[in-house]
């Protein structure tokens, strides 16, 4: 199943984005197009995704670095690439990072969101 990125190139869409954690978790991947570490890890993602309905955000670091360091700030997490960030209500609730990331890690983040409902 092909993940559905939603490209967020702008602080006004990382708003967007943020706000729409408060209807349905959503992930933010940042990713660096010229690390290759980052590059497996979108490839595992993309290659195992199963969470069709899960709106998957996507911050190019190299050309959008302001927006990646907005969303680490507002989100208060440090601030790494490749990076997954798992977000409900406004607030990150689960974030990995380089060779970390793959898809029983969201799974592991949509399972804290239960857990604190």
């Amino acid at each position: 199943m092909a993940i559905n990125w939603i490209p967020i190139s702008s602080e006004a869409q990382a708003q967007e984005a943020i706000q729409a954690s408060h209807e349905q978790a959503i992930v933010i991947f940042k990713h660096s197009t010229t690390c290759p570490i980052s590059g497996i890890a979108k490839m595992r993602l993309e290659s195992d995704w199963d969470l069709k309905d899960l709106p998957s955000y996507y911050v190019d670091v190299k050309i959008d670095r302001a927006t990646s360091q907005y969303l680490a700030e507002h989100l208060q997490v440090h601030h790494e690439s490749p990076q997954m960030i798992v977000v409900a209500n406004g607030e990150a609730v689960y974030d990995v990072s380089h060779l970390d990331i793959k898809i029983s890690e969201v799974h592991d983040g949509l399972k804290e969101i239960e857990h604190a409902s």
